[in-house]
């Protein structure tokens, strides 16, 4: 009996676990390939790391902002800190898969020769970027104008590789940082979104000078986004009136030339301002005892002013006949 007894309290070995296969932790009732499981670690970590990227942000978003003030500079920290969450998101699926970090970087040392030409540009943009948003030459919100095209819209974006612009047509434009920093680039807003535009009115030397001054700046103020006067507007060191002034340019061959210079207040209506100054000047000149000068030309003939060589074609045995020139002449000054 106690050698039976001892027989039926000996434990029962459990059977080796096959290597290919995993409960986790027997969390699973059943056992399922390793692979499999490796696969589904890896969506629960990518998951986590979306869901913590996106609750740090709401955390750290508003002291972000508070701290640096400028949009660009805001989302370049909040794309970093949701890059450094995937990043370590990245580390976890290594393990996970069973990859150390010494083969991957022997792997790319094997491959760098290659991917160094494919990446150079992307490195450069993402240089130029940087550049960018130290020199401070646009920020989001700011009306841009690029030089070599004639582009104006505002800046959408800015983010270490490219620069975003909705332009004034309702297109979209995407522009390496890298071509953006050899560009010339207009800001219209940087500092302040007034901005000076100037129209030359050519008047002729009967008109009345003063009065056609009076007239033009008049004409200037009627327009509502036109600044009609206050404290003077201050552009680097100097100060230029705000209200619109029209001054005497030059005095030229075919009249005096009025430069009448105007501010307006919203930098994305200057065509549409220009338009609306440049008939008010029309309508007011033309019912005043002012005249618009344009370039003309008076040519006079007398007999002293030289012989005029004249030969005909010998046809139908007419030729030199100045009765049949004299015809001629008619029917084409006809």
């Amino acid at each position: 009996m106690g050698a039976v007894s001892l027989l039926l309290q000996t434990p029962t070995p459990s059977p080796t676990p096959d290597p290919s296969t995993t409960t986790f932790g027997g969390l699973l009732p059943v056992a399922i390939p390793v692979w499999l499981g490796q696969i589904f670690q890896t969506i629960v970590v990518l998951i986590g790391a979306y869901l913590a990227s996106r609750i740090v942000v709401q955390l750290l978003g508003r002291r972000v902002a508070q701290r640096f003030k400028r949009p660009s500079l805001t989302r370049t920290v909040l794309r970093g800190i949701r890059a450094g969450v995937f990043l370590l998101a990245l580390l976890s699926i290594m393990n996970i898969w069973g990859l150390a970090i010494g083969e991957i970087g022997l792997s790319v040392a094997v491959f760098s020769a290659v991917i160094g030409v494919i990446v150079a540009p992307i490195v450069g943009s993402f240089v130029s970027g940087v550049f960018l948003l130290a020199d401070q030459p646009y920020e989001i919100g700011d009306m841009i104008e690029l030089a070599d095209t004639d582009e104006r819209g505002f800046v959408e974006d800015i983010t270490l590789r490219h620069t975003k612009m909705f332009t004034l047509d309702n297109t979209f434009l995407v522009i390496p940082n890298g071509s953006m920093r050899d560009r010339d680039v207009v800001n219209y807003s940087a500092e302040d979104s007034r901005t000076r535009l100037s129209l030359d009115v050519l008047v002729t030397y009967e008109s009345d000078i003063e009065e056609a001054r009076r007239l033009i700046e008049e004409a200037a103020r009627e327009v509502d986004n036109v600044i009609g006067g206050g404290p003077n507007i201050r552009v680097g060191a100097a100060r230029y009136p705000s209200a619109p002034t029209a001054y005497i340019n030059t005095f030229g061959d075919h009249g005096v030339l009025l430069t009448l210079r105007y501010w307006v207040t919203e930098p994305y209506k200057l065509l549409a301002a220009r338009s609306k100054v440049q008939t008010n000047v029309w309508t007011r000149l033309e019912d005043a005892d002012v005249e618009i000068a344009y370039p003309h030309s008076h040519l006079y003939f007398d007999d002293t002013s030289g012989q005029l060589q004249v030969s005909m074609d010998e046809q139908d045995g007419t030729a030199g006949d100045p009765a049949q020139f004299s015809e001629d002449a008619e029917y084409r000054e006809g």
